[in-house]
């Protein structure tokens, strides 16, 4: 099995994908850091008015209850969205499908039949890839602020360790449905549409909406996404601990059974 990982790790570390991804995930932080300090800052907003834009009193308000944000409180504001799920989503799915649409999958299983060993790899180095993405967007969105004017109150590096942390195994969880439906279908498709629905937060709106139509109780909250979301309450902080590692445990041991299921699949 850690033969099979240290291969996966040096495979992900080569991929150009996967640099690819990184450097979405850091344009998409850079852009989002450059609008919020635009929009909030004075001068723009007097320029905007002066030039006959609709700036009231809300939008002041607003401005400045973002000035004031901390830290944490400004970068989930971002990573709370739920766009790290998709790129992590998604790059998981073109790492895992790697091995099938080469064939790869064909010399790994007859060099390494315990096709146990095989998921348990895969789901480690999920782990790792998911870890990168968030820690990127973590570093990015909690220091690009201040290259563009914005001064976010700074959090105690503790606080910032934890949320990280938090913030992390929802997004390993979400690849290993990433890896399980690649497992599953041999191909990358349903993996980059789920990846798109479910990571921006579409299947819990629609489940939430069936759910008051049917009168269930609210179950979209125990989706990835509003658990993501549900991590750090601006001016709250870090909330529901126990909450997030009962679904993102959940759901690793739902996803990683699909992932050895469709492993009995007879056509490697």
């Amino acid at each position: 099995m850690f033969n099979l990982l240290k291969t996966d790790i040096r495979r992900l570390l080569k991929s150009r994908s996967f640099y690819i991804l990184l450097a979405v995930a850091a344009i998409l932080i850079l852009m989002v850091s450059a609008m919020a300090a635009y929009i909030t800052d004075p001068e723009t907003l007097d320029e905007m008015s002066a030039q006959g834009a609709d700036v009231d009193e809300h939008d002041q308000r607003i401005a400045e209850e973002i000035r004031k944000m901390d830290q944490l409180d400004l970068a989930h504001e971002t990573l709370g969205g739920g766009f790290l799920l998709v790129v992590t989503g998604i790059g998981m799915t073109l790492f895992a499908n790697g091995d099938f649409s080469s064939g790869f999958v064909k010399n790994i299983c007859c060099v390494q039949p315990r096709r146990v060993d095989y998921v348990l790899a895969k789901a480690l180095t999920a782990g790792v890839y998911s870890g990168i993405i968030t820690v990127l967007g973590a570093a990015l969105i909690l220091s690009s602020p201040y290259f563009y004017g914005l001064r976010p109150q700074p959090c105690a590096v503790p606080d910032i360790l934890g949320y990280v942390v938090l913030l992390w195994l929802p997004h390993w969880a979400f690849a290993l449905m990433a890896l399980a439906l690649v497992l599953l279908t041999r191909s990358t498709t349903l993996g980059i549409i789920l990846s798109l629905v479910a990571g921006s937060g579409l299947t819990a709106v629609l489940l939430g909406t069936a759910g008051r139509l049917l009168r269930w109780p609210p179950l979209e909250g125990y989706l990835l996404a509003p658990v993501v979301k549900g991590v750090y309450l601006p001016q709250t902080g870090i909330t529901q601990v126990g909450a997030v590692l009962a679904c993102t445990v959940a759901w690793m041991a739902v996803y990683g059974l699909g992932c050895l299921f469709a492993m009995e699949k007879k056509d490697i």
